[in-house]
């Protein structure tokens, strides 16, 4: 065997380590960018939850979902981006205020709405909202007499803007 083919052999060699020695890196690094992206993934929808997909610049989605929560009493909805549409399982959430209802006490619903954006707009928005509610309680059997609009507010939400754009629907003698 010649010199030349063992240096042909050892750059073989070389070149094999090195790139192999890349493969290890780019998968390492390759896992840590993947956990960290799964991390701070937003989550699938829960049952319960509508999807929303509103455009907030050309060619840019925001993906916001649309939800009901009911703490303490409290009937919360909250919306995309946008939009008015009240989440699946709406009408079991205000199962507990039709109840209410029913034993003569008033369902108060109250719009709110984030702090972006153009003020009028958001108000708008945040009454169409409420009356979306408000609607749902018609439908469910409730007169216009069980119900109080009050008058969308401003929230500057602890959280995120999401927890802003809301309507929550309580109880009142």
């Amino acid at each position: 065997m010649s010199s030349s083919d063992d240096d042909s052999q050892q750059r073989f060699a070389l070149g094999f380590l090195f790139a192999l020695i890349a493969l290890v890196v780019a998968t390492v690094v390759g896992v840590v960018v993947f956990k960290r992206g799964i991390a701070h993934a937003p989550t699938a929808p829960k049952a319960g939850v509508v999807q929303a997909v509103e455009a907030a610049a050309p060619g840019v989605a925001v993906v916001e979902e649309a939800s009901v929560v009911v703490e303490g009493g409290v009937v919360k909805f909250y919306f995309a981006v946008g939009k008015a549409d009240l989440a699946t399982g709406a009408k079991q959430a205000l199962a507990d205020v039709i109840k209410g209802v029913l034993q003569g006490k008033k369902a108060v619903v109250s719009g709110f709405h984030d702090a972006t954006g153009d003020l009028a707009v958001n108000q708008e928005l945040a009454k169409q909202r409420a009356f979306a509610v408000r609607d749902a309680l018609l439908s469910l059997g409730i007169t216009e007499e069980g119900i109080e609009l009050k008058k969308p507010e401003q929230t500057l939400a602890d959280g995120s803007d999401a927890e802003a754009r809301r309507v929550e629907v309580t109880l009142a003698p």
